[in-house]
């Protein structure tokens, strides 16, 4: 059985009508960034859980976790009304492989997410390892609307303290918005537009991918990228494609 840490609402930030930010005190175990945990709550004698990914880092308190309300989603419509003071039950132990410790060693490490997949990057960028490991970071951030590019002041922040060790590139698929690219991850890939941008080459030798997000982008990049010679990453035979669908 799965062991519940009652957790407090710290804050609730509604961004727009679907996406919102909770940030909760809750003593649970350590976990490693990019991993995910569950939250639930107990409604009417049923225990609702799901899983999510951790946005904050290892360390850091209160816990921070972003979500989309999805039509029927039972639990993110209940937690999407949490005040201050009330109360969530955080699983204890983290879980999942989407960390650094499952990637081989590279030059260049390429994070690509869509929505809310944004939060296990953000988690692993707030630590000291990717810095110190890689020599170059591109972070690629595909949302529908400009109102639902979240947590750019944290990510211009790695880019003022980082510099061109750092690279971002943001994706505005239903706007024209100045500074992004139309369009989604996988037509860029494939016309080169997203390397021309970012100033990073792909190549088998020195490029690394995690993806994480919308399952439709996850399995198009993953094809695009086999297509050039990319594998995906397994234990037994290390690649160049970690991914998470987190949706």
């Amino acid at each position: 059985m799965a062991e519940w840490i009652e957790g407090k609402i710290v804050d609730n930030t509604h961004w727009t009508e679907n996406l919102f930010s909770l940030r909760v005190s809750a003593e649970i175990s350590a976990f490693t960034a990019g991993q995910f945990t569950s939250l639930a709550l107990d409604l009417e004698g049923e225990r609702i859980a799901r899983p999510y990914s951790f946005l904050s880092s290892p360390g850091q308190q209160p816990l921070e976790f972003f979500f989309y309300t999805a039509t029927g989603g039972t639990l993110s419509n209940e937690l999407v009304a949490l005040d201050p003071g009330d109360t969530v039950l955080v699983k204890n132990q983290a879980n999942g492989f989407f960390v650094l410790d499952e990637v081989p060693p590279c030059r260049e490490l390429w994070m690509m997410g869509t929505g809310t997949g944004i939060a296990p990057f953000l988690s692993i960028l707030g630590t000291e390892e990717p810095w110190a490991r890689f020599e170059k970071i591109a972070l690629v951030y595909a949302v529908r609307r400009e109102a639902d590019l979240r947590y750019l002041e944290r990510i211009e922040q790695y880019r003022q303290r980082h510099g061109d060790k750092f690279r971002f590139q943001a994706f505005v698929s239903r706007e024209d918005v100045a500074g992004t690219l139309p369009g989604r991850i996988p037509a860029a890939i494939e016309t080169g537009e997203l390397e021309q941008q970012i100033g990073l080459k792909m190549h088998p030798d020195h490029s690394h991918f995690m993806l994480c997000g919308n399952p439709d982008m996850v399995k198009e990049v993953t094809e695009l990228l086999k297509s050039r010679d990319f594998r995906k990453n397994r234990r037994r035979t290390p690649g160049h494609i970690t991914t998470e669908n987190y949706w």
